[in-house]
């Protein structure tokens, strides 16, 4: 897929979030969205290059345009996970350079590379020449006691100077000591100026903001607001319906009309490939317990599938059956 073409698909995009977007989740958020772009779950570069773990690059066809995110400090081992990623398929191979997890700073990576521009300005130049796939990273606005009024335009532009021409900016700093990452999403607070600014300051680079965005109303201000794009985390995978439901009509301007209901009959064929190859209901339905948020109903859906599809023998006829809990009398289309 082109720069031009996925830039374009980057106006919205799904926050990669370990232990939920998995390649389940990824292609039912597909089903709501045509072109929205959807990321995995980091993947460690040493789990590709030295574990040999590349089942951890499975997808469906189905999920483009969908993007790998790696996580890593090596140059040239995120080389060599690039080179794995690019032959897998995916159309784009995005660097972790904002998680705060205690596992992922002990690996020298995620959000602690904002300490050193200079290697993650290599770990890019190196990932590049390694693939013809586009390479991009997403950072945070500074971690600890850094200022980030002066780190964050260092540290663009030195990726940039590596050639990353498309960033994701979570508009928070990461507290790296003392906070979990469940606490580094709520404090300290956004700054979405500062990430604005940087817009004004390199006209040139594409630029996608993270953090706290729960809403597409909030997302189409951010974009009418000069952003290129903007990523939404939790509430894509919450209320999806809420926010990949109407998408394509609002942010892309294109779409057919669908509903919730209409969703989850198409996850069925999906479902029994999945359980027919041996595996478990709950693997894909755990993703899909946010679908029908907000609606008549939606806590019988939820109940039903929570309670009953790890139960052995689970099938689509549960999934069905929890549909039927959610009156289709209250559904509304939406483009998709």
């Amino acid at each position: 897929m082109t720069s031009v073409l996925l830039h374009k698909h980057a106006r919205l995009s799904v926050a990669p979030m370990m232990e939920w977007t998995d390649r389940h989740c990824r292609y039912f958020h597909r089903l709501m969205s045509g072109q929205a772009l959807l990321y995995t779950e980091m993947v460690t570069a040493a789990a590709l290059v030295r574990g040999g773990a590349v089942h951890l690059l499975d997808y469906d066809t189905a999920e483009h345009p969908v993007a790998l995110q790696l996580g890593g400090s090596d140059p040239a081992e995120l080389a060599a996970a690039a080179r794995l990623g690019a032959a897998q398929g995916y159309d784009e191979i995005n660097l972790n350079v904002g998680c705060p997890s205690d596992r992922v700073q002990s690996g020298t990576f995620g959000a602690v590379l904002m300490r050193d521009a200079g290697l993650v300005a290599r770990c890019v130049d190196a990932m590049r020449a390694a693939t013809d796939v586009e390479v991009t990273v997403k950072c945070r606005i500074g971690v600890d006691e850094q200022d980030p009024e002066e780190v964050l335009p260092e540290f663009l532009a030195r990726v940039i100077a590596a050639g990353c021409e498309r960033v994701t900016i979570h508009a928070r700093k990461a507290w790296l000591k003392g906070l979990s990452p469940k606490e580094n999403r709520e404090v300290p607070p956004l700054d979405y100026d500062l990430a604005q600014r940087m817009k004004q300051l390199f006209p040139n680079l594409h630029i996608s903001l993270n953090g706290g965005i729960d809403s597409l109303d909030a997302a189409e201000a951010h974009l009418d607001a000069g952003f290129d794009g903007v990523m939404i985390g939790r509430a894509a995978y919450h209320q999806p319906f809420d926010i990949l439901g109407t998408a394509d009509a609002r942010i892309y301007g294109t779409g057919t009309l669908q509903t919730a209901h209409d969703v989850a009959t198409a996850m069925l064929p999906y479902i029994d490939d999945h359980l027919h190859a041996g595996g478990r209901l709950h693997q894909i339905t755990r993703h899909m317990l946010g679908l029908f948020a907000g609606r008549p109903g939606a806590r019988a859906w939820r109940r039903m599938l929570s309670e009953g599809a790890t139960q052995p023998g689970a099938s689509t006829a549960l999934v069905e059956a929890a549909m039927a809990q959610v009156p289709k009398d209250t559904e509304r289309r939406a483009a998709g």
